[in-house]
């Protein structure tokens, strides 16, 4: 029989916490549509008494709908110099308007005199109070015990004492945290331990949550091994994001429960959205993925080695330890300098390219690959200039324009001014010649430009095209005397996104490879669309 487990997201709030994590009133509403479309069953949207986003968010969150998640408001205990139903703080909470509110209070002395410097009696005292003054306007009120594993280890009776107060206040949810991050998890057992032993001998049936972060990279095992010792909540964040290095990963912890530990929630039920949920946040926060994230990195299920691939193809379970799809990722092949003609057969399956395995053509393609690769090109991040390699090496690419010659030219006239960049490019289309100018922010804008100019009075389509992402790596040069570059181009139209590559001694030369790459690829994309109507 399956346990149940009560999955509390942190994102919004603590989440934001993390350096460079921003996030707008909009992003914040769309998110938590997301989360409640996953199953989250707890979503803490923020400390309304903290700052006027907050304010905002609950406002704009009163008139909407969630079909699952509870929105749950943060904040303090009250300050010792007001009266519960006078602190600003606790009626703020109120104010939210929300099913559930989470307060935090002190749990470690050493915070009750150098943070909050008062007696530790009075700490005693305004956590029930504040507890008590909220109890009757929501429907659920939960208690962070901050830095409990710290105070436990320093003065566990007052740690104890504390939860004490918490569950006469009316907390029906005790979250132990480990603010600081230090735990590690063969000293989180036995103070968990020690805690349901407290709650029994007060004759009690308040549950027990947890809330780890992740300094010392054991968040997520903490996390898991509290739940598997009776702990029914989890709180954590979408992809880890946290203050410093980060909160519990809610998308490592709920796969984990749901497909290794046996643990039943609607996050479970729904764990095919888990990698676009965690997509969604990265892309709204303007930050990369992480793609060596377990269960939802694009990463997390890549094969790289021929050996591998082959082993895959018979039984993925040769090499993974759950079935991508699961979590809403996908399998990935890799091409590298490790290919082999399991690799190419694989890609050209992908691609929609026959290869039979006896060909020479892939024999050919393998050589030809470890030999551009030894150059310094890489496809892993460029799977549109691979394709386009295959199809030239089997005939079946198309010549799309012939390049006749281009220039670029920088110029700076004043000190105070930016660089004028103007190029020059001469292409021939369907036996045509096409000579045309441009100016740009640098030479490879420039030329993008003046390409694009030439060719869009033939392939309309262009216009679709942007540029989203350029990168430069300089690679070692072969004598030490001189360095190549490596371009890699992402580019996007209104169907896909694709990764092009170029290498050369010169920035402009790599950049104009992985840019023809592009445009080719979009052409034949269109093709191929055209095709299947």
């Amino acid at each position: 029989m399956s346990r149940t487990v009560q999955i509390y997201d942190t994102t919004l709030r603590d989440g934001t916490q993390a350096e460079n994590f921003n996030l707008s009133v909009a992003d914040k509403i769309r998110i938590s549509h997301k989360l409640d479309d996953l199953g989250i069953d707890y979503i803490e949207g923020g400390w309304p008494g903290s700052n006027p986003l907050a304010v905002e968010f609950f406002k704009e969150m009163q008139s909407r709908d969630l079909k699952h998640a509870k929105l749950t408001a943060f904040g303090a205990t009250r300050l010792f110099a007001n009266p519960a139903d006078k602190d600003p703080n606790l009626q703020a909470l109120i104010d939210a308007k929300t099913p559930v509110i989470t307060i935090f209070g002190k749990s470690w002395d050493i915070h009750v005199y150098d943070a909050l410097r008062i007696e530790l009696e009075d700490n005693l005292l305004i956590i029930e109070e504040s507890l008590r003054y909220l109890k009757p306007h929501v429907e659920q009120l939960f208690y962070d015990a901050e830095h409990f594993f710290d105070g436990f280890k320093n003065n566990q009776e007052y740690a104890l004492a504390s939860l004490g107060k918490a569950i006469d206040g009316g907390a029906e949810c005790l979250i132990l945290c480990d603010t600081n991050g230090g735990m590690l998890p063969h000293e989180v057992q036995p103070i968990i331990e020690r805690v349901q032993q407290f709650i029994s001998e007060k004759n009690s049936d308040v549950n027990l949550g947890i809330h780890a972060h992740n300094d010392s990279e054991t968040a997520v095992a903490n996390s898991l091994l509290a739940l598997s010792l009776g702990v029914k909540q989890v709180q954590g964040t979408i992809n880890g994001y946290g203050e410093r290095c980060g909160n519990g990963n809610l998308t490592s912890m709920i796969p984990a429960l749901g497909l290794k530990m046996g643990y039943s929630c609607k996050s479970i039920e729904n764990i095919d959205k888990l990698y676009e949920t965690a997509m969604l946040v990265d892309e709204l926060a303007n930050l990369p993925h992480n793609k060596y994230q377990p269960y939802v990195g694009r990463s997390a299920f890549a094969h790289k080695g021929g050996i591998h691939v082959s082993a895959v193809k018979r039984n993925p379970l040769t090499y993974e330890h759950i079935q991508p799809e699961k979590v809403g990722n996908v399998r990935r092949i890799l091409i590298s300098d490790q290919a082999g003609k399991s690799n190419v057969l694989h890609k050209a399956k992908k691609f929609g390219i026959e290869l039979d395995s006896s060909s020479p053509i892939v024999a050919s393609i393998v050589q030809e690959l470890k030999e551009l690769e030894n150059q310094g090109f890489q496809y892993e991040g460029a799977e549109a200039s691979f394709e386009l390699l295959m199809r030239r090496a089997t005939g079946k690419q198309p010549e799309y324009f012939t390049l006749k010659g281009f220039r670029a030219i920088n110029s700076k006239r004043k000190m105070d001014r930016p660089p004028e960049t103007e190029a020059t490019i001469r292409l021939e289309v369907g036996g045509e010649e096409v000579h045309t100018a441009s100016l740009g922010d640098g030479p490879v804008n420039a030329i993008d430009n003046a390409m694009r100019k030439a060719l869009t009075q033939f392939y309309p389509s262009l216009e679709e095209v942007e540029l989203i992402d350029y990168k430069v790596r300089v690679l070692s040069g072969e004598h030490g005397t001189g360095a190549k570059v490596r371009v890699l181009i992402e580019s996007k139209d209104t169907y896909e996104q694709w990764g092009t590559v170029g290498v050369s001694l010169n920035i402009i030369e790599a950049s104009w490879q992985a840019l023809i790459d592009s445009i080719n690829y979009k052409l034949m994309r269109d093709e191929q669309r055209r095709a299947q109507k």
